[in-house]
C-alpha cells in the first residue's frame, strides 16, 4: 500500500465516488442522508422509526409465512401493535428459532441465490446463517461509515485493523481497491507477538492510518505491547473498539498509550450496528434509524432509564430475512440523558457481558477466542455450539454441541486446526455435550482461559 497521506483526498473526492458510481451502489446517497438526519430531533427520529416499524410488520404479515404464523398463534395482527407498549404481544425471536427455521424464514419473492449470505459465530458461540439484499447491505455500510467518522477518521484515510482472520487482498482487483478505495492494514489477533506487533507498527509508520480499529481486548493487548516496547510513533486520530465489551481498565490503558479517546461501538452481525459512542464519549447513540431497539426486563416490561434489560432488536430494513423482536442475548442499560453533541439519536448507557478470554501459547502469543470461533464454528460442518477452555499451557478442552452433519472428518479438521495453532505443544481434548451451561449472570462464555 502507498503512503496514505497524499492519497486520502484523492480517494475521498475522486476514487470513492467513482467506485460506487460504477458499481451502481446507493451507499454514498444513504450515507449523505444519514449525515443530515442524525441531527433531527429525537421526536422526529422516533416518529420515522415507528413508521418504519409499522411498515415492516405489515410487510411480514403479507409476505412472510413464518411471521404470519407467529402472529396468528399469538392472536394478533400488525394493527394490534399501536404503541411500543403493545410490542410485547409479538413473540421474541431467539437464535435457536432462527437456526431451526432458516429455510422457512424468507419472505415471498426472495431467492437465496440472489441474496448476500454469511455465517456468524457470534458472542454466544452459536452459528447463524444470515441473508440480506445488496440494498440492505448498502444501508448498513452507509451507517457504519457515518459512525466511523465520529472517531475523527475521514473517508479515504487508511485504517489499521486489529482483527482475527483478516481478509487480505490477493487479487489485482482487491489490491487496487485496498490502495485506492478502502485502505486497510492488519494485525492478526490469531498471534499477537512482539514480532507481529513490530511488523504492524512498521506498516503503520509507512501508511499513517488515522483510525485504529478492532476487537476491544485486542486493541488493549496491542496497547500493552506498544507501551512495553516504548513505541511512540503510532498516532491514530481515532480508535474504534468493537466486537466485545470494552472494560474500563482496558480503555484507560489504550487511551494513555495512544493519547486519544476510544470510541466504543456495539452491534452484532445479524442486524449490524446497534449503538456507538460519538466524539463526546458520554454513552452510545442508538441506531434508531435502522433498528427498533427494546430493553426488556425479566417480567416482560420495558426497562426504564438506568435499568438493565435484555436487548431486543427489530431490523427495519431486512425484508428478505426479517428479524422481528430478535433477542441479541446481551443486557443493556438505556438512558434518557441527552448528549451535548446535538444529535437526536437516544443514548445507551452501556452493555454488560461479551467478555471473551484470550488463550495463551507456550511461545507467549495470545490468541483471541472470538477469532477461534470465527475460524472453526463458522467453517467446520456440524458444530452447533462450542466452548474453548484452556486449563493450562498443556491442555485445552473443547466442549462441543454438534448436529447430525458433524462427522469424523469434522472432528479431524477441528483437532488439526487447534494442534497446528498451538504448535503441537498442547493436548486438545473434545467433550461432546447435550447443552453448554451459562454463567451465573446468564451470559455464555465461549472462551475461558484459566492461566493467570
Amino acid at each position: 500500500m502507498f503512503d496514505g497521506r497524499w492519497l486520502s483526498p484523492l480517494r475521498r473526492g475522486l476514487f470513492d465516488p467513482l467506485f460506487y458510481l460504477k458499481s451502481g451502489s446507493r451507499l454514498p446517497r444513504h450515507w449523505k442522508e444519514l449525515e443530515e438526519t442524525q441531527f433531527l430531533s429525537e421526536k422526529v427520529l422516533k416518529e420515522r422509526q415507528w413508521q418504519r416499524l409499522e411498515s415492516i410488520l405489515r410487510y411480514v404479515w403479507e409476505n412472510n409465512a413464518f411471521y404470519r404464523a407467529r402472529f396468528e398463534k399469538a392472536g394478533i395482527t400488525p394493527a394490534t401493535v399501536r404503541t411500543p407498549d403493545d410490542l410485547h404481544l409479538i413473540p421474541i425471536l431467539t437464535k435457536e428459532e432462527i437456526r431451526r427455521n432458516t429455510p422457512h424464514i424468507f419472505s415471498c419473492g426472495f431467492e437465496k441465490t440472489d441474496l448476500i449470505n454469511f455465517k456468524t459465530g457470534g458472542s454466544t458461540g452459536k452459528s447463524l446463517e444470515i441473508y440480506l439484499t445488496e440494498e440492505c447491505s448498502n444501508l448498513r455500510n452507509a451507517c457504519t461509515r457515518r459512525h466511523d467518522r465520529w472517531t475523527g477518521w475521514e473517508v479515504g484515510e487508511p485504517i489499521a485493523a486489529v482483527w482475527g482472520n483478516p481478509h487480505l487482498p490477493f487479487s489485482i482487483k482487491d489490491k487496487l481497491i485496498n490502495n485506492f478505495i478502502m485502505p486497510f492494514i492488519y494485525l492478526d489477533t490469531m498471534a499477537v507477538t512482539e514480532e507481529s506487533v513490530l511488523n504492524f507498527v512498521s506498516e503503520c509508520n509507512r501508511v499513517k492510518p488515522t483510525l485504529l480499529f478492532g476487537h476491544a481486548h485486542s486493541i488493549y493487548l496491542l496497547a500493552q505491547q506498544v507501551r512495553d516496547l516504548k513505541i511512540s510513533s503510532v498516532k491514530p486520530r481515532g480508535i474504534l473498539s468493537t466486537s466485545m465489551m470494552l472494560l474500563p481498565h482496558e480503555r484507560k490503558v489504550i487511551e494513555n498509550v495512544f493519547n486519544v479517546k476510544v470510541t466504543d461501538r456495539y452491534g452484532c452481525e445479524e442486524v449490524s450496528l446497534i449503538a456507538s459512542e460519538c466524539e463526546k464519549h458520554a454513552g452510545m447513540h442508538l441506531n434508531i434509524e435502522h433498528l427498533f431497539i427494546e430493553f426488556v426486563k425479566e417480567n416482560g416490561c420495558h426497562a426504564a432509564s438506568g435499568e438493565p434489560g435484555r436487548i431486543i432488536v427489530t431490523d427495519l430494513f431486512n425484508r428478505a430475512m426479517p428479524f422481528i423482536r430478535y433477542q441479541v442475548e446481551d443486557i443493556g442499560v438505556p438512558s434518557d440523558r441527552k448528549c451535548t453533541c446535538g444529535r437526536g439519536l437516544p443514548l445507551l448507557e452501556h452493555v454488560t457481558g461479551r467478555v471473551a478470554d484470550f488463550l495463551v501459547r507456550k511461545d507467549g502469543a495470545r490468541i483471541a477466542g472470538v477469532s477461534l470461533i470465527e475460524n472453526t464454528l463458522t467453517k467446520i460442518s456440524g458444530i452447533d455450539q462450542m466452548q474453548i477452555i484452556q486449563e493450562s499451557l498443556d491442555l485445552i478442552t473443547l466442549n462441543l454441541v454438534v448436529d447430525s452433519s458433524f462427522n469424523q472428518t469434522s472432528e479431524h479438521q477441528l483437532l488439526a486446526y487447534f494442534k497446528d495453532l498451538f504448535h503441537y505443544h498442547a493436548d486438545i481434548r473434545i467433550n461432546y455435550k447435550e447443552v453448554l451451561p451459562s454463567e451465573d449472570n446468564g451470559k455464555y462464555r465461549f472462551s475461558i482461559c484459566k492461566i493467570a
